[in-house]
């Protein structure tokens, strides 16, 4: 066979096979970690070690890794692997000390998600919170007084529009991450390609969006447990309406054929930020009002005003929280929270979250 042309014009790179051995020119040493005191204690994920890997990359940054000076970052069930300056070396044994630490084994993290219709619970609340620095546009933060969240949660109780989302009861356990969602597809039919083959002369094109919430929670606790970190991310999706378009698809068997396609209106918001407060203090986020996590409670009254005067009628808008407590050394259960997905029914939303 002929041998292929190869355009002149290409420029490949040289390799070669270097020096053989790894570059110290910033005095990078070699170290390795036994982790199996973290991993072997998680039994619920395959690959525990990689949670020790995200915390590292968070500490130091993505770039450490991918730029000057040479650094290496590897992991297994049993080693964790670092080629970096002593500098770094020092940063990475924090976080791996954080994980294996005995003490902190059975430290656990409750988290509690709800919504209020009206953002006026601020006025009573405002002299007993702190507020705490948040980098995300919208997103506010406050620390609280155990016995302070204890009575905010007493009075946000009482009220019509307070809904919660999840058990209250919900454990995390240091070092793991847990993810609380609420996400159910739509289906919709999203477009249509005309076809000549087959009656009515057109096939639709389907689509499916998510709506609701996905909250995923990672906390790692400080070697003397006063202080806590914890990354969170929030994702609200809800769709408002669908607006329907009337596609012109004529065939030889209906010329004047058409057919209607539906285009989504949504509302999203995202979260997506580290934290880090005392754990004798009550961690408390709000999003803002935003669009609701969920389904809302029928209300006789005012569905028949919104179905008599349909111009009137809205998406559902909420205050969203959440809120974040140390719940010290537990017991440990039979089923580990690690990396596992609580999905909540969509039942749950008739009562309390």
């Amino acid at each position: 066979a002929p041998a292929p042309m190869i355009d002149p014009a290409i420029t490949r790179a040289r390799v070669s096979k270097g020096s053989g051995a790894l570059p110290n020119d910033a005095g990078q040493v070699w170290r390795e970690y036994d982790i199996r005191p973290y991993t072997m204690r998680v039994n619920t994920t395959a690959r525990p070690e990689q949670a020790i890997v995200d915390w590292i990359l968070r500490e130091t940054g993505y770039e450490a890794w991918h730029s000057d000076p040479v650094g290496l970052l590897s992991a297994n069930h049993d080693v964790l692997r670092v080629y970096h300056t002593p500098e770094m070396q020092a940063v990475v044994a924090d976080i791996v000390d954080r994980f294996v630490n005995s003490a902190a084994s059975a430290y656990a993290f409750t988290v509690r998600v709800a919504t209020v219709r009206n953002p006026n619970w601020r006025a009573k609340a405002l002299p007993m919170m702190t507020p705490l620095p948040v980098q995300s546009p919208g997103v506010q933060g406050w620390l609280l007084a155990k016995e302070n969240a204890r009575l905010l949660l007493s009075e946000l109780s009482r009220r019509t529009d307070y809904r919660e989302y999840n058990s209250s009861q919900q454990l995390v356990n240091n070092g793991h991450s847990i993810l609380l969602s609420t996400m159910r597809p739509r289906s919709y039919i999203r477009g249509a390609t005309a076809t000549q083959a087959a009656w009515p002369g057109y096939q639709p094109e389907m689509g499916t969006i998510e709506d609701g919430f996905a909250l995923e929670f990672s906390p790692l606790i400080s070697l003397d447990l006063a202080s806590a970190d914890a990354v969170v991310k929030l994702r609200l999706n809800q769709i408002e309406k669908m607006l329907p378009v009337k596609l012109d698809l004529p065939t030889t068997v209906a010329p004047n054929q058409r057919v209607q396609v539906d285009v989504p209106q949504m509302t999203m918001s995202n979260l997506h930020e580290r934290f880090r407060w005392p754990t004798d203090c009550v961690l408390l986020l709000s999003m803002g009002v935003v669009a609701t996590p969920g389904p809302t409670k029928d209300n006789p009254i005012s569905d028949a005003v919104t179905d008599t005067l349909p111009m009137l009628k809205t998406p559902p808008r909420a205050d969203a929280l959440l809120f974040v407590e140390s719940a010290g050394i537990v017991a440990p259960s039979a089923e580990a929270p690690t990396a596992r997905a609580a999905t909540l029914p969509q039942q749950s939303f008739q009562g309390r979250y």
